[in-house]
């Protein structure tokens, strides 16, 4: 999993990735047009390039897993301002085209037709294995840590993302959208009951929160298995006993992402970037 935290300049039009800054691009893309680019040159460039990175990086792994990659909306979209769902994925399907494995792929039978929801998807277990999905991207989103604080922003980028997406299915335009929706945030029973508007619920079948939070006993994470749902579970060094943030010892960091893959976790995210054999460690779910 990749984490691009993006802003959406509506001055510039222009999708910023920074953690920090809304008005200006801190990261390590480079705009790569071969694999040897990708670890030179000046970086802090715009998601764009970003994403051709990611295309580059791919062609050069052709035999690697599914990549997911997680876009925290920082401040939300600016759908008002030009910045909204559609030129979102616009930008993805212009530098990763077919890469993409999109919810449209999810919602296709075998033969032929669709179900209605992603949520019937999803309990029918109509996932593709995760060797035909080799070399592809799968996009989530949450709503971003200054949107989540902001009380004047009223529509979060779970619920604008979800009825975007609802909205295409109805219009048949489903094959449009690149991104699945995310229910942000750990939370008992099933956390889509926060969404009053019934009709987003069954657009969720993503859920991303914290690991301690799911692991602390009030929450059966084996509802998200039996359902086939995709659970990431963050800040994997949280769970007591907490291990260092970025430099455990690998034999902690493995029996954690297998503590944690026990208890249902699809990805159990982290920083522990010197560690690249527990990163890249895939294990059984349940």
């Amino acid at each position: 999993m990749i984490e691009l935290d993006v802003w959406d300049d509506f001055f510039t039009q222009e999708w910023k990735v920074s953690h920090d800054s809304l008005t200006s691009n801190q990261n390590n893309c480079v705009n790569a047009s071969s694999p040897a680019d990708l670890y030179t040159g000046g970086a802090n460039k715009d998601l764009e390039t970003c994403l051709d990175d990611v295309r580059v990086w791919l062609d050069a792994h052709p035999g690697h897993g599914p990549l997911l990659i997680k876009l925290e909306m920082k401040a939300g979209f600016q759908a008002t301002f030009g910045m909204g769902p559609a030129k979102l994925d616009q930008s993805i399907s212009a530098h990763l085209g077919d890469r993409v494995f999109k919810p449209n792929d999810l919602l296709n039978k075998s033969g032929g037709g669709q179900y209605a929801t992603l949520d019937e998807a999803a309990v029918a277990n109509n996932w593709p294995t995760r060797q035909a999905l080799t070399g592809k991207v799968i996009f989530e989103i949450i709503p971003g840590t200054v949107e989540e604080n902001n009380p004047t922003d009223s529509l979060w980028t779970d619920r604008e993302y979800a009825g975007y997406l609802r909205d295409l299915h109805t219009q048949g335009k489903t094959a449009q959208a690149n991104i699945f929706p995310s229910v942000h945030n750990a939370q008992t029973g099933d956390p889509r009951t926060r969404y009053s508007d019934t009709s987003l619920r069954p657009w969720f079948v993503v859920f991303d929160g914290d690991a301690a939070t799911y692991l602390n006993g009030s929450i059966d994470t084996s509802w998200y298995d039996t359902r086939h749902y995709l659970l990431l579970m963050t800040d994997a060094q949280n769970v007591p006993p907490t291990l260092n943030a970025t430099d455990p010892s690998a034999a902690d960091a493995r029996a954690r992402i297998a503590q944690l893959a026990t208890a249902h976790a699809s990805i159990a995210s982290n920083d522990w970037r010197g560690l690249p054999d527990v990163q890249s460690m895939v294990v059984p779910r349940g």
